[in-house]
C-alpha cells in the first residue's frame, strides 16, 4: 500500500533536484526555468497527495492554479528568452547585465 510518506519523499526528492538545478547550473537559463517548473510540480504533488489522503478537494483545485501559473511562467520565459536571443545571439545567464538601461 503507498501512503501518504511515499508521495512526500517523492516530493521532498523532486524539490531537492529543482533547488540543485538552479544553484549549480548558472550558465543556461532553460535548465533553470525546468528546475522551477520541477519545484512547481513538486509542490503540486504535495497538495495532491494531501489532498486525496485528507478527502478534501481544495489542494486538488489550488494544484490547477498552480499548474496556470508555471504554464503562464514558462510561455513569458521562453517568449522573453526568444526576444534577447534575437538581439544578442546568447541565452548565457552571465550577460544579462547587458539589459539594464
Amino acid at each position: 500500500m503507498i501512503g501518504i510518506e511515499h508521495y512526500v519523499v517523492v516530493s521532498a526528492i523532486l524539490f531537492v533536484l529543482g533547488v540543485l538545478g538552479i544553484f549549480l547550473n548558472r550558465k543556461n537559463i532553460i535548465v533553470i526555468l525546468m528546475a522551477i517548473e520541477l519545484i512547481l510540480l513538486s509542490v503540486n504533488l504535495n497538495l495532491v497527495a494531501f489532498s486525496a489522503f485528507l478527502n478534501d478537494l481544495v489542494g486538488q483545485i489550488f494544484a490547477m492554479f498552480v499548474l496556470t501559473v508555471a504554464a503562464g511562467e514558462a510561455a513569458i520565459g521562453l517568449a522573453i528568452l526568444v526576444i534577447y536571443f534575437r538581439g544578442r545571439g546568447t541565452i548565457a545567464v552571465d550577460s544579462v547585465d547587458r539589459l539594464k538601461g
